[in-house]
Formats: C-alpha cells, sequence, structure tokens
C-alpha cells in the first residue's frame, strides 16, 4: 500500500509503498504522536523511514488491494 507523509516546512512530500497493514500503521502513527517520539515505517524492500512526530503534517494512508502486475500497471 502507497504511504504518503508530510512533513512540516517541506515542500516535497515522503512516499513509500509498504507491506505493513493499514492498522499497523496506524497504530506506529499513534504511538509516535502521542508518545512524542518517532514514526518509523518499512517499506517493501526493507528500508526504514523515520519521521520525528513533532515534524508531522499529516500521513495519508491508501487503501490496500492486490499489487498490479504487467504493462499498464501504475
Amino acid at each position: 500500500m502507497e504511504i504518503r507523509i508530510g512533513v512540516q516546512n517541506v515542500a516535497r512530500e515522503i512516499v513509500l509503498e509498504s507491506t505493513q497493514s493499514a492498522d499497523d500503521v496506524r497504530s506506529a502513527v499513534d504511538a509516535a504522536v502521542s508518545g512524542g517520539g518517532a514514526l518509523e515505517l518499512e517499506d517493501e524492500r526493507g528500508r526504514r523511514v523515520v519521521v520525528p512526530a513533532g515534524v508531522l503534517g499529516y500521513v495519508e494512508i491508501g487503501a490496500e488491494g492486490p499489487r498490479r502486475v504487467g504493462f499498464g500497471a501504475s
């Protein structure tokens, strides 16, 4: 699923594809914001994205669905 993260005072958003469920991402965001720590997510390739909770503008969680394969997959 696609996750978009907006960071305060930064024009570009962070976009990553993750295999985590929407509920897992939401609980990670809730924990980071309530605890004042950092939001830490992992993308499909195993890379970690860490964003301090204090600078989060928004987190957009895409719909979970089957991965498109082949020509015309966007």
